[in-house]
């Protein structure tokens, strides 16, 4: 960051280019006069009538003083440009422009709503005089602006209306020579303390159109973002909740130019692991300003009202933004979750933002950030290295999961250091990793036998890296085989059999059975599960619907969520609200619940005190929902889900999990990407042992596997991988290895599940290739030393 001598030259600088416009006009000016020397004609007339009217009709030009502070309004620049525009010069105009946008106070007091009368009484400045008005009316409110939003974009319509090279270029160095002066003025001064319409002055610069433009971005707009990115949190907020009342066209017109900004910068620097887009202050400056247009999105979007948090003690740390770092010292919140507080809304809270939550992603930026570095400033927290970790919706869900990678490695590592340590100290033998040993054929007794005694004895140890080995194979897992004992697990779990979960025949998915006769031992092993897939970068095949991933983030499920978990149930309340004859009467029900078990048994469950003879109306519908989609959601799988949450927090507890990842991202970190794209995988896939993008084998290879069938192709990603889930980011971030093991032969392909490499004979005809493929994905199961 430049000291504050630095800017106050980078000023001057900017200040002798704003000089030169200014000469270039006069310059105009004079080659006019210079037409007809000594003779006042009619152009010279013209020209002295312009300045004349100009003087006398413009707010800033009127001041006795001229070396004071003035302002402009919609009304004066008007009349000042239908003056130049007859007398065919815009001279006055650019001059002005260049003096008020190049001056903090000239400018905060320019485009006021309820501005007052151009004359000026000799005792006042024209500046003293707005303020007393102002402060008279009371405009100013908490979250109120004084900036006339449509005055302005009325005013820079008319400016370039006229398109003249000047205009653009007095509002372009005057921008330039500004934003220096506005970050000095906050960072040292406490401009925004002193004066709360300060952010007037904002308003104004980004309804510019033409911020996008290249002469914008290589200098203006990020001298500007390094100046906006200093305000305090209190003036953010204000500012959040301003645009939050725009259209969604305009606030993405406004997240559009800063994407445009980072891009830029992105694409022309050059970065290395010695110098990181994170040192670049354009660009950290920018995800700043994108973090008050990101809340301004959610502010705008459907927000739930009320208290929609789960009743559990042992989350409200999460709620609040904090977390235990590795010493156990508490994190400070981040700067998104800190202006989440001053405004008052959590992301987590909105069902759909203004702007869907991918406009803010920069796949440019994702792309050349250092994510192991970034993780490392995001942990140590200090002042003077930013991270966009803390700026997670920038980000992708694909750099957010690797970030997480490098999360749970960094406590796995640590957990195995503090092992070994014990171990010299005690002089006893400890086992390092998570080690679990199972039969195939009982897998599930094994599993969470062991699991079990684990949570019980210590719990420390679920963080240690997982190690599985199938009894009787010979397999060893580095990957491969734990990513086959969670298929195997989870489709043991889901087995109707165990009658743990119910399935939905129409949503395809699984929620929890309320009458399971399992205990909550079970369920808080099956918690346990999910939370080691993650902790151990796994992708598992299961089918919940969105509210459990919302519950396990510590929020209640309401009836919008039973759209996708409940959807006939959701239709059939939805009718009752909008309906508009006679409730009680058509509908006859009650506040009581029939529920049906998997064994044929009913019951009725009353959703307030004496609810069997309350009878549902036209005034109490809603209350009868909400209570509904309450019991359904919540209560009636209360002692089951509460169990299964605090499984999978006894794992995930202290990571950055919910800091970094939205309900649906979880969703996607754990079951992965739907989208089967095998050209991206051929286009990402490398080459060994002698086969090159160009063998006949490997064309041979792609031009089966383009042909095969869904399930075909998931039983190929399984027998390479050890998984048929598709990672976040598609299968262009599987990194498959394809390589020649020998020459034609009669033996069938064969993996390292641990490495995603395929080994196939290079053989003789592609009808020998796909018969010895197909049957060897087929019958693939086990794990054996080559």
């Amino acid at each position: 960051m430049a000291s504050a001598w630095e800017a106050e030259g980078a000023s001057l600088d900017w200040g002798l280019l704003l000089l030169a416009s200014e000469l270039e006009a006069a310059e105009e000016l004079g080659e006019e006069n210079k037409e007809s020397p000594g003779v006042d004609g009619p152009e010279d007339l013209a020209a002295d009538t312009t300045a004349a009217h100009h003087k006398d009709s413009c707010v800033y030009c009127n001041s006795k003083n001229d070396r004071k502070p003035k302002f402009l309004t919609e009304k004066a620049l008007q009349e000042m440009l239908d003056s130049c525009e007859k007398g065919g010069s815009f001279s006055p105009v650019i001059r002005t422009l260049g003096e008020v946008f190049s001056s903090v106070e000239a400018l905060k007091h320019s485009f006021c709503k309820d501005r007052p009368e151009a004359q000026v009484s000799d005792s006042s400045t024209e500046i003293e005089k707005h303020d007393r008005e102002l402060s008279e009316k009371e405009i100013h409110k908490e979250d109120e602006l004084t900036v006339d939003v449509e005055a302005v974009r009325r005013s820079y319509a008319a400016l370039f209306r006229h398109n003249n090279s000047g205009i653009e270029n007095a509002l372009l160095n005057g921008l330039i020579s500004l934003s220096p002066n506005v970050e000095l003025e906050l960072r040292y001064h406490c401009a925004y303390q002193q004066d709360p319409r300060y952010l007037n002055l904002f308003v104004v610069i980004l309804e510019n159109p033409n911020l996008h433009s290249p002469e914008y971005l290589e200098n203006a707009l990020p001298l500007f973002c390094r100046a906006m990115s200093q305000l305090p949190i209190k003036a953010q907020a204000r500012l959040a909740r301003f645009f939050s009342g725009y259209s969604t066209e305009r606030l993405r017109g406004l997240v559009e130019t800063i994407q445009q900004l980072v891009t830029f910068k992105v694409l022309s620097g050059s970065f290395s692991r010695l110098h990181l887009v994170n040192d670049e202050s354009a660009i950290t400056s920018a995800a700043k300003v994108l973090s008050i247009f990101y809340i301004a999105s959610i502010l705008a979007g459907e927000v739930e009202l009320g208290d929609t948090d789960e009743p559990d003690v042992s989350l409200q740390r999460r709620r609040h933004g904090s977390s235990e770092s590795d010493d156990g010292q508490e994190r400070k919140p981040t700067p998104l979750q800190v202006l989440e507080k001053e405004v008052g809304v959590r992301v987590i809270n909105c069902r759909c933002p203004l702007l869907p939550f991918t406009d803010f992603h920069n796949e440019p930026l994702n792309e050349q950030l250092e994510v192991d570095k970034d993780y490392t400033y995001y942990k140590s927290q200090l002042e003077d290295r930013f991270s966009f970790l803390n700026y997670p919706f920038i980000l992708t869900p694909a750099t957010k999961s690797l970030a997480l990678y490098y999360d749970n490695r960094v406590r796995m590592f640590s957990e195995r250091r503090m092992t070994v340590l014990y171990s010299l100290v005690q002089g006893q033998v400890v086992q390092p990793y998570l080690k679990l040993r199972v039969r195939r054929d009982h897998i599930i007794d094994d599993a969470l036998v062991r699991l079990e005694m684990i949570s019980m004895e210590n719990p420390a140890d679920l963080k240690k890296q997982l190690y599985v080995e199938f009894e009787g194979e010979q397999g060893i897992d580095e990957g491969g085989v734990s990513k086959e004992f969670f298929q195997l697990v989870v489709e043991e779990i889901f087995n109707a059999d165990y009658g743990m979960f119910i399935y939905d025949e129409q949503t395809h998915m699984y929620w929890f059975n309320p009458s399971s006769f399992e205990t909550d031992a079970q369920f808080k092993l099956i918690g346990i599960v999910l939370g080691l897939a993650i902790y151990n970068n796994v992708i598992l095949d299961v089918h919940f619907p969105m509210v459990v991933y919302r519950k396990l983030m510590a929020k209640k499920g309401t009836f919008l969520d039973l759209q996708d978990s409940h959807p006939v149930l959701y239709q059939s309340l939805k009718s009752m609200l909008e309906y508009e004859g006679d409730v009680e009467e058509d509908f006859m029900a009650t506040f009581c619940v029939g529920m049906s078990d998997l064994f044929g048994g009913s019951s009725t469950h009353e959703l307030k005190e004496n609810g069997n003879n309350v009878p549902v109306t036209v005034d109490n519908r809603q209350e009868y929902v909400d209570l509904y989609a309450d019991y359904i959601l919540n209560k009636s799988v209360q002692k089951q889900f509460n169990a299964f949450r605090q499984g999978f927090h006894m794992v995930t507890d202290e990571s950055p999990l919910e800091e970094f990842f939205r309900p649906e991202e979880i969703e996607l970190l754990i079951c992965g990407c739907p989208d089967l794209d095998f050209k991206a995988l051929e286009e990402s896939t490398d080459y060994d042992g002698g086969f090159t993008r160009e063998s006949q084998t490997v064309k041979d290879f792609w031009e089966l596997v383009h042909g095969f069938s869904e399930d075909e192709k998931k039983q190929l990603l399984m027998f390479a991988t050890g998984s048929d889930r598709v990672p976040v980011g598609g299968l262009s971030k599987l990194k498959l290895v394809i390589a020649r093991n020998g020459p034609d032969s009669d033996r069938l392909p064969t993996s390292h599940t641990c490495f995603n490499v395929l080994l196939l004979p290079e053989y003789a005809s592609k009808d020998k290739l796909r018969e010895r493929l197909l049957k060897a994905i087929t019958h693939a199961k086990g794990f054996g030393m080559l």
